[in-house]
C-alpha cells in the first residue's frame, strides 16, 4: 500500500469510521460490501435481515447524498449468515468533494473486514438490444474522469480487475447475464452523441458516472470485485430522445425485484 501522506489520511479516516461502524451495529466485522447505485435502492430489501441502519453521516467523514435516488443510508444485514455492509448510495466526482471522499466507502469497506466488494450502478447502454432494466455484468472499464483514485507512486495491477469468478457465479444462477465494459465519464452532464461515439470506439458498451474509481481503490486494497451495471436507458443520441435522472431511477425501481433476487442468491455463494 503507498505511503503517500493522502493515502495515509484516507486509511486513517477509513478506520475511525470503520470502528464506529463497529460499535453503531454490534457486529465486528463484516464480509462483504455491497455499493447501490442509482435506482437500485429497494433492491435492498430482498438481501437478508436488517440488523441495523443508519445515516452515513453518523459515521465519521461521511458527506450526505446530494443526487435523489441515493439514500445516504448504511444497512448491515445478516444474508444467511454472512455479514454485509450495504451502502444506499454513494458519493459522485461530480460533487466535488475530491477523490478521497468518493472512495472513503470503499476503504471503510476493507477496514471493516470485508474481502468482497459489489459496486452497482444505473447507466446509459450501447447495445440497442439492452432493454431498460437490463442487468449486465462489468467486465472491464475505460476511465475517462481525467482522474485517479490513488496518490503518488502507487501502482496497482488491473487485470481481470472485475473477477472472473464472481461473474462465473452470476452466471451460474442467470447463464444469459451479458457482459459490458463500463466507462466512467465525470458527469453530471449526460455524454454527448460525439462521446457516445467515441466510447464505442474504444470498446465500451456502458456509460455513468461511478463505478470506475471505486473499483480501482476496492484493488489496491485487496478486495475481490463483482461490478454489475442496470441499464436504465440508451445512451445519448441512440433513440433521438432526451435524457433525465428520473428515468434512471424509474428504471431501477422497475427492475427492483429481479436486481434484489440475483443479488441475495449470489451473497449465498460467495
Amino acid at each position: 500500500m503507498s505511503s503517500h501522506p493522502a493515502t495515509v489520511e484516507a486509511q486513517y479516516r477509513a478506520t475511525e469510521a470503520a470502528a464506529a461502524l463497529s460499535t453503531k451495529t454490534g457486529v465486528p466485522s463484516h464480509d462483504v460490501a455491497l455499493v447501490l447505485g442509482s435506482g437500485w435502492e429497494p433492491a435492498a430489501d430482498l438481501l437478508g435481515e436488517t440488523r441495523a441502519q443508519f445515516a452515513v453521516t453518523d459515521l465519521p467523514h461521511f458527506a450526505p447524498p446530494l443526487v435523489a435516488g441515493h439514500a445516504g443510508q448504511i444497512r448491515s444485514v445478516d444474508a444467511s449468515g454472512r455479514k454485509v455492509l450495504v451502502f444506499l448510495g454513494r458519493t459522485h466526482l461530480y460533487e466535488e468533494r475530491g477523490v478521497d471522499a468518493v472512495t472513503h466507502a470503499v476503504r471503510t469497506a476493507a477496514a471493516a473486514g470485508c474481502r468482497v466488494i459489489v459496486l452497482t450502478n444505473g447507466c446509459g447502454g450501447l447495445d440497442p438490444t439492452w432493454s431498460p432494466g437490463t442487468p449486465v455484468l462489468i467486465r472491464d472499464h475505460l476511465n475517462l474522469t481525467g482522474t485517479s483514485p490513488l496518490h503518488g507512486a502507487h501502482f496497482v495491477d488491473l487485470t481481470d480487475l472485475y473477477s472472473p469468478r464472481l461473474r462465473a457465479l452470476c452466471h451460474s444462477i442467470e447463464p444469459n447475464l451479458a457482459e459490458g465494459i463500463y466507462a466512467q465519464f465525470r458527469g453530471p452532464m449526460y455524454e454527448t452523441p460525439a462521446e457516445i461515439g467515441m466510447v464505442r470506439a474504444m470498446g465500451g458498451t456502458l456509460v455513468g458516472m461511478s463505478t470506475g474509481l471505486e473499483a480501482i481503490v476496492a484493488r489496491s486494497l485487496g478486495l475481490e470485485i463483482l461490478g454489475i451495471s442496470l441499464v436504465t436507458n440508451l445512451a445519448a443520441g441512440m433513440n433521438g430522445q432526451a435524457l433525465n435522472h428520473e428515468e434512471v431511477l424509474q428504471a431501477g425501481r422497475d427492475a427492483a425485484s429481479r436486481m434484489g433476487a440475483l443479488l441475495a442468491r449470489v451473497l449465498r455463494l460467495l
